[in-house]
This record gives structure tokens, C-alpha cells and sequence, in this order.
């Protein structure tokens, strides 16, 4: 427990000494509330893989705004955050996470305990603000996060699209062209994409071995569980691996009726991938974006509608 009347680290007290601010006073403060920062955090048992990268963050918006922190508004968030997302093209929450990181340097600024505030006033007649409110950051202007050019399913677009890739197959035997193989296959996948809720990249590397039992709803057999072995990455990092309940039972008879009925049909036993090609190929994730696309035009859906698409479901 700290002792009365001792300093917090990364107070102004303990960052800024006596004759200090002589020389370039703003930019002396403006590195003492950095490195005090960075005292702060360590304080906390912070690791150097967390506080650097935040230092560098804040370091680029002092750049952005021209200005030091005891002058900063709001409107230069705002300024800020659309430059990240319509100039750069940074996903918005990936924005989120920026702004989030500016609000951490400005509530230590104006949390009265590390004295910035004081200092700021005598030196230069004003002080550090709060800058990030509920209505210039992300999760209040935004409450759907994905990619901003794709939009979720309401439920009745997801009926008619499943019923369209169900109707495929029966076109395709009335018709007795080649294709019914595949269309089953697709139709199958695009409903484990929903019912387990996967990406394009983990649906298709996906084995028949990735399902399992769960001893807590034995009703689905040996469809259980799924491994997903290759969920998204972070950066520099290994694919992600994640088990997913089924909680559908038509989901669950969907693929437990391909699996049964019309993958061994393809003549390939000894091949591990779920899905296959008429080739004897694994099917890739352009290959499912493809018949993806196909469907959605053919329905006249929106063109903002993606696989991904299909993970996000909301009332219409």
C-alpha cells in the first residue's frame, strides 16, 4: 500500500525535476508524461510487449493532431478515427482498439493522483481533457463490427438461400446433368457455415475425422463437437484452434446425411477433407466464395452479402 503524501509512479512530481522546464517547456512535459506513462504501466506489472506499442500509438495521433495533450478535443479523435478507417482502410475495430488506447493516456492525464493536470495549468494556462465520449468512439457509433462493406443476414434472406441451394440439387437430378454431387456438397457446407458458425478458410479444411462425440448431448451422435483447426490467426501467430458444440439438430442430420450418403459417392475413401471436388481435390475457399456468389445474384440479394455474411444473423 502506498505511503500518505508519497508519489504515485509516473506522477509529475517524480517525472518532471527542478529546473527542467527552462529549455522547450512543452516538449520536456510532453516526454515526462510519456516515460511516466510507461512507469505507470510497469507499476502494473505491464509487459514491455504492451506499453510500447501503446506509446507508439499515442505518439502517432500527438503527430496526427500537430498539437500536445493539454490542448487536445474531441474533434481531433473524430479527425483521427475517420482518417484511420476512410484513408487507411483500418476495419472498425481495429479503430476501436486505437481509440481505446488514447482514452487510456487521457484518463492517466486527468486523473488528478499524477498531478498533470496542475502542472499543465501553471505551465501553460490550460489542461488535459477527456477526448474519447460514447458518442465519437466506435462501439457507439457502430454496433455491427465485421467488414464494413458486408452486412449480416435477417432470417428470411438466410431461409431463401438455403431453400435456393437445396433446389439446386433437385434441378440438378431432374435435369441429369452432371453437378448433383456438388450441388449436395455445397448445400451441406454453406449450412455448417451457419450452424457452427466458421469462416470460409476453416470450413474448407475441414476432415471428416474434425467432428466428435459430446457426452452432454448425445442425441448428435458422433457430430457432437468440431474441431476447428484452423481458425483465424493473429499476427505472426499460429492458426487458432477452437472446439464448436452443435446446438442444431438440422444442422446436425444435414451433414450426418452427406457424410453417409453422398461423399463416399465422390470415389475418393482414403482423401481426409470433408469437402471434396469431383477431382478428388480439396475444395478451396475462392471455389465457395464462387457458388456463393452464383446464389446470391441468381436470388438478387445485396451484393453486400458475403459467406461471412452467414455467421451474423439478425431480424429483419
Amino acid at each position: 500500500m502506498r505511503r500518505p503524501g508519497t508519489a504515485l509512479a509516473g506522477s509529475a512530481k517524480l517525472e518532471l525535476v527542478s529546473g527542467q522546464l527552462r529549455f522547450r517547456p512543452e516538449d520536456t512535459v510532453w516526454e515526462a508524461m510519456l516515460n511516466g506513462w510507461r512507469s505507470q504501466q510497469q507499476a502494473r506489472n505491464l509487459k514491455k510487449g504492451t506499453y510500447e506499442p501503446r506509446e507508439e500509438l499515442v505518439r502517432a495521433f500527438q503527430a496526427h493532431t500537430n498539437e500536445y495533450p493539454w490542448l487536445w478535443t474531441p474533434a481531433h479523435l473524430d479527425e483521427w478515427s475517420a482518417n484511420l478507417t476512410s484513408e487507411k482502410g483500418l476495419a472498425p475495430s481495429t479503430v476501436r482498439g486505437y481509440q481505446g488506447t488514447v482514452r487510456l493516456f487521457s484518463e492517466y492525464l486527468i486523473d488528478p493522483r499524477y498531478d498533470w493536470a496542475r502542472t499543465c495549468e501553471e505551465q501553460f494556462g490550460t489542461y488535459p481533457v477527456a477526448i474519447c465520449h460514447e458518442w465519437n468512439t466506435i462501439p457507439h457509433l457502430q454496433g455491427y463490427e465485421g467488414d464494413p462493406e458486408a452486412r449480416p443476414f435477417t432470417r428470411e434472406e438466410l431461409q431463401m438461400f438455403l431453400d435456393f441451394a437445396d433446389d439446386q440439387v433437385e434441378r440438378a437430378q431432374r435435369s441429369g446433368r452432371k453437378g448433383t454431387l456438388a450441388a449436395y456438397r455445397d448445400a451441406t457446407l454453406f449450412k455448417v457455415i451457419y450452424g457452427w458458425g466458421l469462416r470460409r478458410t476453416e470450413t474448407s479444411k475441414l476432415d471428416l475425422v474434425d467432428f466428435g462425440r459430446n457426452p452432454k448431448a448425445p442425441q448428435f451422435g458422433r457430430y457432437g463437437t468440431l474441431n476447428v483447426r484452423y481458425g483465424k490467426a493473429k499476427k505472426g501467430q499460429p492458426p487458432r484452434r477452437r472446439n464448436v458444440l452443435s446446438v442444431m439438430d438440422w444442422a446436425v442430420e444435414s451433414v450426418e446425411d452427406y457424410v453417409v450418403n453422398v461423399r463416399p459417392r465422390f470415389g475418393f475413401p482414403d482423401h481426409p477433407a470433408l469437402w471434396v471436388t469431383e477431382r478428388g481435390g480439396r475444395l478451396r475457399p475462392g471455389s465457395i466464395n464462387d457458388r456463393f456468389e452464383e446464389y446470391r445474384d441468381a436470388l438478387g440479394l445485396p451484393k453486400e452479402l458475403t459467406p461471412h455474411s452467414l455467421r451474423h444473423i439478425v431480424s429483419a
